[in-house]
């Protein structure tokens, strides 16, 4: 992040009490090549991704400002005039602003509200794209999925040589990299966003994970989902597909699924049937996000030359048991009836 960026968020994110309000001092809350963030006092402002479209993010923000989705997502606060979300940096990327949110607490697992994230799942799926201001962009999962293979393609090619091209030699990273590689190539066309995905009318949040939800107001206020970038009309169960996949790989506790999964169901969520077995539903997203996982985790793996952790470890072995049998991603235990 450049001192102008940081300077321009820190300006973008003070608070607008009054002239005599005592200035906040500038927080920065995350800075990845994703996005920005800066926390002054009660509010945030974010440097979306340097390809961000803001046509479509401008979409996504009338979207999350719309009183359909009060309560569910996290509303933007103006920028410009009482109803404009957007500005641009001098370098062109997309600045936004908003309410700071308590997060999840990181070091608390008996707090993951995970109810809570179901049910505004189920409130997400529920929204009628059609009343919407539009148009509505399209969910950008699968897009996001690719990315990371891109990125993990970048990461393992020889100095010089084109991303695709695979680094010479063995070694756990090229192997762990292949693993990924093959599980990729068994996935549906659309999963890899390559087609059209097969369901296209449900309205999705697109990358949900823990980091996503957020109470407002930050003291004891109702779960929130945050983060509109990848916002739109899709599969909806791609947005239960993180802790499906969480699960099948044992990095989720059965029990916590079972919650999760209950709850999606009892609030009339429909990304799944309402009994029974539900990976016929989640088998594909949920492939996909081990996948994208996987391939993230090998990239920083090899940028920053450092071998896989135990975690990394358990999803490329995941996908290296999808290429060995198709169905091993598959959950053994019975599921939610």
């Amino acid at each position: 992040m450049t001192t102008a960026l940081l300077a321009r968020l820190a300006a973008l994110s003070a608070s607008l009490d009054g002239p005599d309000a005592p200035a906040a001092a500038p927080e920065v809350l995350a800075d990845r090549p994703d996005g920005t963030v800066v926390r002054s006092g009660p509010t945030v402002a974010k440097a979306h991704a340097p390809d961000a479209d803001p046509e479509a993010l401008a979409a996504r923000l009338r979207i999350a400002a719309h009183p359909l989705l009060r309560g569910i997502l996290l509303p933007p606060l103006p920028v410009t005039a009482p109803d404009g979300l957007l500005a641009l940096a001098d370098d062109g990327r997309a600045l936004t602003r908003w309410p700071y949110g308590g997060p999840v607490p990181p070091d608390d697992p008996d707090a993951v509200p995970w109810e809570d994230a179901a049910r505004l799942l189920s409130r997400l799926h529920a929204v009628d794209p059609r009343q919407l201001p539009g148009p509505v962009p399209p969910m950008r999962g699968p897009a996001k999925a690719a990315r990371a293979l891109a990125r993990l393609r970048a990461a393992l090619a020889p100095a010089g040589g084109p991303p695709s091209a695979p680094r010479p030699g063995t070694g756990p990273l090229p192997a762990a990299a292949a693993a990924v590689e093959r599980a990729w190539a068994l996935l549906p066309l659309w999963a890899r966003d390559a087609a059209p995905p097969p369901h296209t009318a449900t309205l999705c949040h697109g990358d949900l994970h823990l980091g996503q939800l957020v109470r407002h107001p930050a003291a004891g206020g109702p779960w929130l989902l945050i983060d509109i970038d990848d916002l739109g009309t899709g599969c909806a169960a791609w947005d239960l597909a993180r802790p499906a996949a969480w699960f099948a790989t044992g990095l989720l506790a059965p029990d916590l699924w079972t919650r999760f999964l209950a709850a999606y169901r009892a609030a009339g969520g429909p990304a799944v049937r309402p009994s029974g077995d539900p990976w016929p539903e989640l088998e594909v997203p949920a492939r996909a996000l081990t996948v994208q996982t996987a391939a993230l985790a090998v990239a920083k793996a090899a940028t920053a030359g450092r071998p896989l952790d135990e975690v990394e470890e358990a999803v490329v072995g995941a996908c290296a048991r999808m290429t060995s049998l198709p169905d091993q991603l598959a959950p053994a235990r019975p599921d939610v009836g």
